[in-house]
């Protein structure tokens, strides 16, 4: 692909942004390139995931944006085979004697109204978000962009090894990750870089190794009490709302750790019906975070106890129901060097910086220590973008000349893993 093709595929990604386990468009799209590459397997949908897939939308939702991208054009062959919402895919190239080298590239989008502003680059260049409420908000477009770039690159290049390609769905909600690292595709890898742009660091700059991901467990939970007249009979109700509303208070007042870091938050709250109805069921989304999965556990139990005590002092029942996880993870120094060493010499690059402490959290986490625990070597490469927009904002967006920066970094690391295997 020319520059210009990288560019327009991003685009073309970035007008039809779609959320975890709705990725119909973007997978059949990302399919569509693939079939045209001289690789030796492709695997789609249930092919790559394992069992247990989390926040799995209903039917009805499903259909709707199956619907959506079969009507902007996805092919209904490929449709077909992301039945239930198993999207994503995985391509192998195989090149001969060598190590076997992952790269994980993620593809979903954000529920984020994208900004309409003709100062918004997407929008006075006509590739605007078409899915109103969903936006690529993070540089998903771009990361499956690179991807095929990625790919590309190596099958020009004299390497020697196998190369697999991970298009991973679901990543914002925390739950795509694990599924893929259960799927069996990661047993033989020996080597696995993942990658994101921006992150802070402007375009040309590297970041090696990425460190310092907080380890997550996201959760709803829904409180249920009995309805009553807030003026002639409040007594007579149990208030879900007073019940939310002590557990949301509490969870942020769960006792910190003295091993390290501990986030909470409460993102969401839902419910109520009228001013003067007692309420009977309200919702609240939530999660925490830890500088390690032992601290990430102790925060889960904590905040347990906290909701199912909040509704026995109003009352009420809670239904906790977990949602995105995903652990922590630290790059290897041995590979962070390698992607250093081949940054320092690649074109565009202005400058390195061997690694940085990401304070988020991510599901590449579960492909990196799943390579990790067998014997194998991970890092998270972060490739730096100018972006107008913070992450997860409605101007979000990112410097285009970075995709192609990102590819020669990505594609040089691999092509030299297959030489020091040599």
């Amino acid at each position: 692909m020319t520059a210009a093709d990288l560019v327009a595929l991003r685009r073309d990604l970035h007008r039809h942004p779609e959320p975890a386990w709705r990725e119909f468009y973007t997978t059949a799209r990302i399919v569509d390139e693939l079939e045209t590459r001289d690789i030796d397997a492709l695997y789609v949908g249930s092919e790559v995931l394992g069992d247990d897939r989390a926040g799995v939308p209903d039917e009805d939702e499903r259909d709707a944006w199956r619907e959506r991208a079969r009507e902007a054009g996805a092919r209904e062959d490929i449709l077909n085979r992301l039945d239930g919402g198993q999207t994503g895919a995985v391509a192998v190239a195989e090149r001969g004697e060598g190590p076997t080298v992952g790269l994980r590239v993620d593809i979903d989008a954000l529920p984020i109204t994208e900004s309409d502003d003709d100062t918004h680059a997407p929008a006075a260049g006509g590739f605007r978000s078409e899915n109103e409420g969903y936006m690529h908000a993070c540089g998903h477009d771009a990361h499956a962009t690179i991807g095929l770039g990625v790919l590309d690159a190596v099958l020009e290049s004299d390497f020697e090894g196998t190369l697999k390609v991970f298009f991973q769905p679901g990543e914002e909600r925390i739950v795509g990750g694990e599924p893929m690292a259960n799927s069996g595709h990661l047993d033989d890898v020996d080597y696995l870089l993942a990658v994101h742009v921006g992150l802070d660091h402007p375009s040309g700059e590297v970041v090696a190794g990425i460190d310092g991901f907080l380890a997550v467990s996201q959760f709803a939970a829904e409180f249920t009490g009995s309805p009553a007249h807030a003026g002639a009979r409040p007594e007579a109700g149990d208030n879900a709302m007073q019940a939310a509303a002590t557990a949301i208070e509490n969870l942020y007042g769960i006792p910190r750790h003295g091993d390290g870091p501990t986030r909470v938050n409460v993102g969401v709250i839902e419910g109520g019906t009228a001013t003067n109805i007692v309420p009977e069921r309200v919702r609240i989304e939530g999660e925490v975070r830890g500088e390690t999965t032992e601290l990430m556990e102790y925060m889960d139990t904590k905040a347990e106890r906290v909701l199912e005590s909040a509704a026995e002092m109003h009352g009420c029942t809670v239904e906790r129901t977990p949602a995105g996880r995903a652990p922590s993870a630290e790059s290897d120094p041995e590979l962070r060097d390698l992607v250093s060493s081949v940054a320092s010499e690649t074109t565009g690059v202005t400058s390195v910086v061997e690694n940085d402490h990401l304070g988020g959290s991510e599901d590449a986490t579960f492909l990196m220590r799943r390579v990790q625990e067998q014997g194998g070597k991970a890092a998270y490469v972060g490739v730096g973008t100018d972006h107008p927009g913070g992450h997860h904002t409605e101007t979000f967006d990112v410097d285009e000349s970075s995709i192609g920066v990102g590819i020669d970094v990505l594609a040089s690391a691999v092509v030299a893993l297959g030489d020091r295997a040599a």
